[in-house]
């Protein structure tokens, strides 16, 4: 489904895939984020950067609201709420600013904990 924009001079249409890309970049620069999960596999995360950003982002966009549920990993050692508190600001203050919706809520569901030596592929 995609996001269409009433205008004066046309329609926009942001697509679920865009919103999620968005979503996916800015959780991957939140500090303490050491990967997306894409879900459990055989009792294991797979963890995903970079390329796959996309994975363990949902994303439900309607006209003009959207709402996204991450999975994540998180560095041993931080405060997993207050990563979770910035991971939510910085992805509902990116998907706002780059398309005008609004973000009516960021559910954040840690699936695993990373040490900064762990080889994340």
């Amino acid at each position: 489904m995609a996001e269409q924009l009433q205008l004066e001079m046309g329609n926009i249409r942001i697509s679920n895939d865009v919103v999620s890309k968005i979503a996916g970049l800015a959780a991957l620069e939140t500090p303490g984020i050491a990967a997306m999960s894409g879900g459990l596999s055989e009792g294991w995360a797979k963890r995903l950067s970079g390329k796959n950003v996309q994975k363990g982002v949902t994303v439900e966009v309607g006209q003009l609201e959207a709402a996204i549920d991450l999975r994540i990993l998180v560095l041993y050692e931080t405060p997993i709420h207050e990563v979770c508190r910035m991971l939510q600001q910085n992805v509902r203050e990116a998907v706002e600013s780059m398309t005008g919706l609004r973000v009516v809520e960021v559910n954040v569901k840690v699936e695993g904990v990373a040490f900064k030596n762990d080889e994340i592929s």
